[in-house]
């Protein structure tokens, strides 16, 4: 019967692969057919360049309040949390300006180019925020940083197009995994090597350089990571087909995101109910993923840069007085914490409670949490240390679990 034929037929029928000479997609295309393994080498470099561009996103939040202090803009102290939000808010408005500029202009000159523009700008904003001589030049470096920053969807993309589609979920989760170790190394940079002259009087001189900019030394040694990277380009692939795409090979590329991001049973239910070809402000499931996404990200980045000045406000004002050493080491083992429950804990969590249930827990544990914080003002150490650590590990990792939700209801309403 012709039913019975139709359902014999695989969904998608292996068909011989036609390669374009000069096409750097097709190029790839031919390795991964030669090549079935996975390619670590090309795994561990766009590990090592999404690590790099994220590292100046967390590096500054353990100095930001001491940088505002000593920039001289706020008149009391009581002033310098409002001129510090203006900072750490510069970096993702540029962002939010030209991410979907960036993702169009990668689909049109490639992959490799919005890479080596998005590395080169880190290392030259990056350094330029460590020799901010007022505040307005703080604002100005880190919005042109954010600004032309295109990394994040580039890089997703070059994680699926650079392996086999067994493989896409090793390439996608070792970009989560890339940014996760950026939490712990970032804070850890910007703690550690803030202030060196005070921190390391030895070995800085307070005539110095790093004596007159306290907080150029983490910078710069961030951007000295950019320079290395930058250099290793020279053996970066280009994947992007400089031809007409054969529909059959996107198709492929796109169910394997989808089914990587929508692993629940929960979502293969809901997925039915998406809606196709429809324009993208007009897929309401779409939008409203979205808008939640965006919820779940202003809830992260305001609870990293508020607790940074919280943490180190006088206790007269609410505050623990932590040094930025101090706010470093918190803000280490909480990004420990994410990597450790990525990979351990949260596939067991989704087995057993879904994953809207979990998101659900997990929203609900954030938001309570955020009570628990003012009162820990009244704590004395070592007491303080311990209870600051776990609520900070609770609160993250709730974040991101509420994060890869709804990045993940976004993806899947592309359907």
């Amino acid at each position: 019967m012709a039913g019975e034929g139709e359902a014999a037929r695989p969904l998608l029928e292996e068909k011989p692969d036609v390669y374009f000479d000069g096409c750097p997609g097709c190029a790839m295309d031919r390795r991964k057919a030669e090549n079935p393994g996975i390619p670590y080498g090309l795994f561990f470099h766009m590990w090592i360049i999404n690590l790099v561009t994220c590292l100046p996103v967390s590096s500054l939040f353990p100095f930001l309040y001491f940088m505002i202090r000593d920039l001289g803009i706020a008149k009391r102290v009581e002033d310098i949390g409002f001129y510090a939000g203006f900072v750490g808010a510069s970096y993702m408005l540029g962002r939010a300006l030209t991410s979907i500029f960036w993702g169009i202009l990668a689909d049109r000159i490639g992959r490799k180019p919005i890479i080596v523009i998005t590395t080169f700008s880190s290392l030259v904003f990056n350094t330029l925020f460590g020799l901010s001589m007022n505040y307005w030049m703080a604002i100005s470096t880190r919005f042109l940083l954010g600004f032309l920053n295109g990394s994040l969807g580039t890089i997703r993309a070059y994680a699926v197009e650079v392996s086999r589609p067994e493989h896409h979920t090793i390439g996608l989760s070792l970009v989560n995994t890339s940014w996760a170790i950026a939490l712990i190394i970032g804070p850890a940079i910007g703690g550690y090597l803030a202030q060196p002259t005070e921190k390391f009087p030895n070995l800085f001189s307070a005539d110095s350089l790093f004596g007159r900019f306290p907080y150029f030394l983490p910078c710069l040694f961030i951007s000295i990571i950019c320079f290395i990277v930058l250099i290793s380009y020279i053996w970066l692939p280009e994947t992007l087909h400089t031809h007409k795409v054969h529909k059959k090979k996107d198709d492929q590329c796109r169910e394997s995101l989808i089914t990587y991001l929508s692993d629940s049973k929960e979502f293969d239910k809901q997925c039915s109910t998406s809606t196709k070809n429809k324009g993208l402000l007009t897929n309401w499931p779409l939008m409203s993923s979205i808008v939640l996404y965006c919820i779940t990200c202003f809830d992260d980045m305001a609870y990293s840069e508020i607790f940074s000045l919280w943490a180190e406000s006088d206790k007269k004002y609410g505050g623990l007085s932590f040094s930025s050493e101090d706010v470093g080491n918190v803000l280490v083992v909480t990004g420990a914490s994410i990597l450790l429950y990525q990979t351990f804990i949260y596939p067991h969590i989704v087995k057993v409670l879904g994953l809207i249930n979990s998101s659900r827990v997990a929203t609900i544990l954030s938001m309570v949490l955020l009570f628990t914080y003012p009162p820990m003002a009244n704590l004395s150490r070592p007491w303080l240390s311990i209870v600051i650590n776990i609520a900070s590990m609770l609160k993250s990792c709730s974040i991101d679990f509420w994060q890869h939700h709804t990045y993940s209801a976004a993806v899947r309403d592309m359907r």
